[in-house]
């Protein structure tokens, strides 16, 4: 998945956090993405109150949005490096080209896990037969030790799991005694539940994992603490279950995402990850240059979109915020 904001800031995240019991709760901002069409998606990652869940870097909730009013998406080839993009959907569907030569569809329910390490360049558009697009994107920072992984693509389809009062499909890592089967560089968890109304779920989880839940729909609490829509709580590693509960009278619906706090420093701009400014500097003229760095994706009726200008100025190092502050 893609940021095409025209001016996107610049961020330096750690993954520095301690053990913590209260819920942080972190409120999504509106970024529309594109131009006067442009579809508004919810921001939850990263912000100023804490960057980073894991190696969990960047995370987006959009739609349900009515195609015909809003155009759909219509994302033309652009660069990454340094992650790994995680598309799923709840309605809706996206016509996905990179340069590793993948062309696949991303469905409701259906993991497609792109790696971007050293670089690659992908398009993204919304099926013609699509009337809704709802859905999170989500990227995934790489270690240092991978960050130029070569490039690959991964779908999974998860079975879903009947739980008591749920259904979770686990997409990554492993929960209630399930484990995905695709490959990540660190450790990580990713799974959607959906709860019936007045549901209460006690999930074992790894306490060593830091924790967060993204609200889709409904009425949603975390460890106790209400999340309204959009919201993401966060709650530090330490804890063995993540207790979460639908006191409303509708199905809710979230996204569980965790992994081992991340223990580096990294910068993020437009689409690119990397570690100082320098070298987004140098990955941006790279793209602009056309490198094989990030190749070329085919069967695309359209250019590849120009990178934005630089941030006049460099920020300094934010780190997640320690136990207390």
């Amino acid at each position: 998945m893609s940021n095409v904001e025209t001016s996107p800031a610049e961020v330096v995240c750690t993954g520095t956090s301690g053990p913590e019991t209260r819920v942080e709760v972190l409120e999504p901002r509106d970024v529309p993405l594109g131009g006067p069409r442009a579809m508004t998606v919810r921001r939850t990652l990263p912000q100023r109150s804490r960057s980073m869940i894991g190696a969990w870097c960047f995370a987006d909730h959009y739609g349900p949005d009515d195609v015909s009013a809003t155009g759909g998406m219509d994302v033309a080839p652009h660069p990454h490096t340094g992650l790994q993009t995680a598309s799923w959907l709840f309605s809706g569907a996206i016509e996905h080209r990179d340069s590793h030569g993948v062309h696949a569809t991303v469905r409701p329910g259906e993991l497609n896990l792109m790696t971007g390490g050293r670089g690659i360049c992908h398009s993204e558009v919304s099926l013609p037969d699509t009337t809704v697009l709802h859905g999170v994107q989500l990227w995934i920072a790489l270690p240092d030790a991978h960050r130029d992984a070569p490039r690959d693509f991964q779908h999974h389809v998860p079975e879903p799991i009947a739980l008591d009062g749920a259904v979770a499909r686990v997409f990554l890592g492993a929960l209630a005694g399930h484990t995905s089967p695709v490959a990540t560089f660190s450790p990580l968890l990713g799974a959607e539940l959906v709860l019936d109304p007045g549901a209460r779920l006690a999930l074992a989880v790894d306490a060593g994992f830091e924790h967060g839940v993204l609200v889709d729909r409904g009425a949603v609490e975390l460890a106790g603490t209400r999340l309204g829509h959009a919201e993401l709580g966060y709650l530090a590693p330490g804890a063995r279950t993540a207790e979460v509960a639908n006191p409303g009278a509708e199905p809710a619906r979230v996204m569980l995402l965790g992994g081992a706090p991340f223990g580096e420093e990294i910068v993020m701009w437009w689409n690119f990850v990397g570690r100082d400014h320098d070298e987004i500097e140098r990955f941006r003229a790279e793209w602009q240059a056309e490198s094989d760095r990030f190749g070329r994706v085919e069967g695309y009726a359209g250019t590849r979109l120009p990178a934005p200008p630089l941030p006049t100025g460099r920020l300094r190092p934010r780190a997640n915020p320690l136990p207390g502050r």
